[in-house]
């Protein structure tokens, strides 16, 4: 199976009260976060067979976005696991039911997502050193007991390449 692990995108600072927290949505900048990690993941070509994301506004926003920028029509599913404080036996227990799925996204917070992200790339269950940045996105071919990290990318890395990309197409009479 292939996961996705997607951080989700730019929301702004904290609420004090957990309550409004978790009806915290993204800000303008998350929304082109968003934008540019769903047409990244469109060149790639990857496809999904299903999206999982936290239940809490921002992440569910950030799914939505991404999922649509990549062409995804299928319903996106609302699960505990990947809410704040969802431990790595619920998300193992998540991979578990979909094991026949070819690919995925999951969608969280940290910093249990980059745990969970560390925790499956490794067969003895050590932790790697991972630290997804918001609206960053790591893919992981899983195996039957550890996954392999084939590469992870940033919003910020993303918009270097592409301005990079735009800058080596434009005629040299126009470049600055």
């Amino acid at each position: 199976m292939v996961i996705y692990f997607l951080r989700h995108a730019n929301a702004g600072q904290p609420f004090d009260s957990p309550k409004k927290d978790e009806k915290r949505g993204l800000d303008k900048e998350g929304i082109e976060q968003c934008g540019t990690v769903g047409r990244f993941l469109a060149a790639a070509d990857v496809h999904v067979d299903a999206i999982f994301s936290s239940p809490l506004k921002r992440a569910a926003q950030t799914a939505f976005l991404v999922g649509n920028e990549m062409g995804f029509e299928g319903k996106i599913s609302m699960e505990s696991a990947l809410k704040p404080g969802g431990t790595f036996v619920e998300f193992r227990a998540l991979l578990e039911k979909q094991k026949k799925l070819e690919a995925i996204l999951v969608v969280g917070h940290n910093p249990n997502l980059s745990e969970f992200l560390g925790k499956i790339m490794s067969v003895s269950g050590c932790e790697a050193a991972i630290d997804l940045k918001k609206g960053a996105v790591a893919r992981v071919d899983l195996r039957r007991n550890s996954g392999e990290l084939l590469w992870c990318v940033t919003p910020r890395i993303l918009r270097a390449f592409y301005s990079t990309a735009a800058e080596s197409v434009r005629p040299k009479s126009s470049r600055k």
